[in-house]
């Protein structure tokens, strides 16, 4: 199954419907505490060898969450639903705004440019949606038009992306911002089970902004909005799938033992990710006369070291292709929608990139669904 702009049996979006439209900006925020796996099986006060072992092999040395407060009996006071829900909201502002704020001042603009708002989260349901909260939060313009994609998980940064490109080529020269932010630890449940421990071992708290926008803006033929940084890739296309085999594996619904919504991973993703992830990239390259080695930058989304390895195996990529993808987990955990914005980040800062370069975007998550775009420098 594919997300097309342009000819369905083509399975990737049209690169002229989208190939304006350039990222301007990046900005990322954390909340919480910083805790390694150790502090964190310490404040649970988990002894299991089993949980301990998942969390110990994670290739994650620290996460920024936002725990409890222990109880007088220095155990961890167990949340409500509604508790959570409540931190998912102050969480989600409080990062969004930060990393708004980050994104904009990366692109050289103000928050009276943005024309277009898109807020991506999977961590918590809200109405109104983030994206209102955050417009009176942060006094952007009522005017601005605004969409949320809720309960995508991992995947959906792509998701929103893609259908953020096409409203950047509608809206020529008006700058859209999409925010990714996720609250994980307003998601978990903490108990002594195999199921939960895979969870609660893997995800941290982070929420990360990029701003997009195209025609002369994009290319620096303007001043007003400001025009983006130099040596930001255009967005070409994107290509999608969906594994309806795995439809279950990766899955957010109700443990009715607990009273609480429940993350469920199966062990078996990274395998079957791995085993789809070649028919998604040659789609997308598919008649751009471009091969894997023609790509010089690889950002993939934080899935888990399992998951990174597959991808890595499948594409027959090299462990230096994916540092940031790898770096990005082993500091802040897998920080769902918005992990391969963190990596992307990362590779602005290291200044490597050069014009003309190829680079792919890679994201995976629940349906079970892998999202890819492909940009260029």
């Amino acid at each position: 199954m594919t997300m097309c702009v342009g000819p369905a049996s083509s399975g990737v979006r049209n690169p002229a419907a989208t190939g304006t439209a350039k990222i301007a900006g990046i900005g990322t925020a954390v909340a919480g505490e910083a805790y390694s796996q150790e502090e964190v099986l310490e404040a649970f006060g988990i002894d299991d060898t089993k949980v301990r072992s998942v969390f110990l092999n994670s290739a994650i040395q620290r996460r920024y969450l936002t725990l409890p407060a222990p109880g007088d009996d220095r155990a961890r006071v167990q949340e409500t639903q509604g508790e959570l829900l409540g931190k998912h909201k102050a969480l989600a502002v409080d990062m969004g705004a930060r990393a708004i704020d980050a994104c904009l001042k990366d692109m050289g603009a103000a928050l009276a440019d943005v024309r277009h708002l898109c807020c991506v989260t999977s961590t918590g349901f809200l109405t109104p949606g983030l994206s209102a909260l955050l417009i009176r939060e942060m006094g952007i313009a009522p005017s601005c038009s605004r969409v949320d994609v809720v309960g995508m998980g991992c995947n959906a940064g792509l998701n929103a992306l893609g259908v953020m490109a096409s409203w950047s080529a509608a809206h020529p020269g008006e700058p859209a911002v999409m925010l990714c932010a996720e609250a994980c630890s307003a998601a978990y449940v903490f108990d002594s089970t195999m199921r939960t421990a895979v969870v609660n071992s893997l995800f941290g708290d982070g929420a990360a902004a990029i701003a997009i926008v195209s025609g002369d803006q994009a290319d620096g033929h303007a001043d007003d909005p400001p025009a983006p940084a130099a040596g930001r890739p255009r967005l070409l296309s994107f290509a999608s799938h969906v594994i309806t085999d795995a439809l279950d594996a990766m899955r957010y619904d109700w443990d009715g033992d607990q009273g609480k919504f429940s993350f469920f991973l199966d062990p078996g993703i990274p395998y079957v990710v791995g085993a789809h992830a070649e028919l998604v990239i040659d789609r997308l390259l598919s008649g751009t006369g471009l091969r894997r080695s023609d790509i010089s930058h690889w950002l993939v989304h934080s899935g888990g070291k399992k998951v990174i390895d597959a991808v890595r195996v499948n594409l027959g990529l090299t462990r230096h292709d994916l540092r940031h993808t790898t770096g990005v987990l082993r500091d802040y955990g897998n920080l769902s929608s918005g992990s391969f914005l963190f990596s992307y980040q990362r590779l602005v800062r290291e200044g490597v990139t050069r014009p003309g370069d190829y680079g792919v975007l890679m994201t995976m998550g629940p349906g079970s669904t892998i999202e890819t775009a492909l940009v260029q420098w």
